[in-house]
């Protein structure tokens, strides 16, 4: 296992480095003055000269990437050309709000998810099982920012149950909807896949073994069938996981939510360069390492994955 960390690990620096000169060079070559989207048009053309001297937009593109890997490899992202401020200070403030909103939205997606596909499997009513699956399906595929939009619509302001957006000091009353938008789709995918799992695992000979041994029904489910039907169900919430980490752009935007990926947004907005930049890479990093952990809980899991093992 030591020695599948470290080829795994040793795997990542090629996918980091690269993410930095993708990013580096898409953002060079976007139409789009950084320093015009800072100063704006009432600026003279000397100032507008001397702020792009002091931003070091004027060097060549080269020494521009050097300098700039020079400051990654001292853990240096550098400093937001609007705020001034280092962007690890602003990723490390923001960074808990969208882990807040992420685990909740996980937790959500696995309990409901793993319930629902279940119920459609186990159930003994197949037109509550098609309902469920429709309802799924309906899940899979509809679009997040109308499903937030809906939910504000319902729950805020038709029925001011909750509010409709912003953070709330980090209330749970916050985050019932974003939470509930970002795990939609997550949740519908996993009860899909928790439904086939145990409909495959049910007809399995060690079920039938189990069962002709007088095991009851609740435990042949707990004991068998689930833990061979929520393997697959693991890679979707890792991978789901990890894109929630990375910054949820359209669900913290939609409900005012201070996380990540709206400070993302508003950077591109503005083309702050140094705070796209560090983003990125942070959730690149995010996302890779959390893929490595489902990796290596999948081997965990499932003996057959692991190297030499079964047959």
């Amino acid at each position: 296992m030591i020695a599948y960390l470290g080829r795994r690990l040793l795997h990542l620096v090629p996918v980091l480095f690269g993410v930095v000169t993708v990013t580096f060079l898409l953002l060079y070559v976007v139409p789009g003055d950084p320093v015009l989207a800072i100063a704006g048009e009432r600026y003279d053309e000397e100032t507008i000269g001397e702020m792009r001297r002091d931003l070091g937009l004027d060097r060549p593109l080269v020494v521009r990437f050097g300098t700039y890997l020079g400051r990654l490899a001292r853990f240096d992202l550098g400093e937001s050309y609007v705020t001034r401020r280092p962007v690890a200070d602003a990723i490390r403030e923001r960074f808990p709000r969208t882990l807040a909103l992420a685990a909740s939205a996980t937790a959500l997606a696995v309990i409901a998810g793993t319930a629902i596909g279940v119920v459609a499997a186990w159930g003994r009513a197949p037109l509550l099982g098609r309902l469920l699956m429709g309802g799924s399906l309906v899940g899979v595929s509809i679009p997040v920012f109308w499903l937030g939009l809906l939910l504000i619509n319902v729950f805020a302001i038709r029925l001011s149950l909750l509010p409709p957006s912003g953070y709330g000091g980090g209330s749970l009353r916050h985050l019932v909807l974003p939470a509930l938008t970002l795990s939609f789709a997550s949740m519908a995918t996993i009860a899909r896949v928790t439904r086939a799992g145990v409909l495959d695992a049910i007809d399995a000979e060690f079920v039938r073994t189990a069962r002709a041994k007088g095991m009851g029904d609740r435990l042949v489910l707990l004991k068998h069938v689930l833990r061979n039907a929520l393997v697959p169900v693991v890679t979707i919430v890792g991978t789901d996981f990890g894109s929630y980490l990375g910054g949820s752009v359209l669900t913290e935007s939609i409900f005012g939510w201070p996380g990540l990926g709206r400070y993302v947004v508003q950077a591109i907005m503005k083309r702050d360069f140094p705070v796209i930049q560090g983003a990125v890479l942070f959730m690149a990093v995010v996302f890779v390492f959390v893929n490595l952990l489902v990796d290596v809980s999948y081997r965990l899991i499932d003996p057959r994955t692991r190297e030499g093992g079964g047959s």
